[in-house]
């Protein structure tokens, strides 16, 4: 990943989201799957970066529907939630 440029940019958008719970969630998502991405994959999340921190928790924590494009097994892996780590 060190040599892969947009992997690097979207690390950092993934853990600066600006509240530690969206960094948590969203960074640590990307810190488990992320290097294993394809094209497809990639791209699916930079899209979803570009949504707003409370609607992207809302999703990951099934308080409010999952719009139609972002349905799926990556949608699956994130809500699942298993990916974050909480250090003391």
């Amino acid at each position: 990943m060190e040599d892969n440029p947009r992997l690097r940019r979207l690390r950092f958008r993934a853990w600066h989201r600006g509240t530690k719970e969206a960094d948590l969630m969203v960074g640590g998502f990307f810190n488990r799957y992320g290097t294993g991405w394809d094209e497809a994959e990639i791209a699916w999340f930079e899209l979803f970066l570009e949504e707003q921190d409370v609607d992207i928790m809302a999703w990951g924590l099934g308080t409010q529907p999952v719009p139609a494009q972002f349905e799926g097994p990556m949608m699956d892996a994130f809500r699942k939630l298993d990916f974050i780590q909480i250090e003391p």
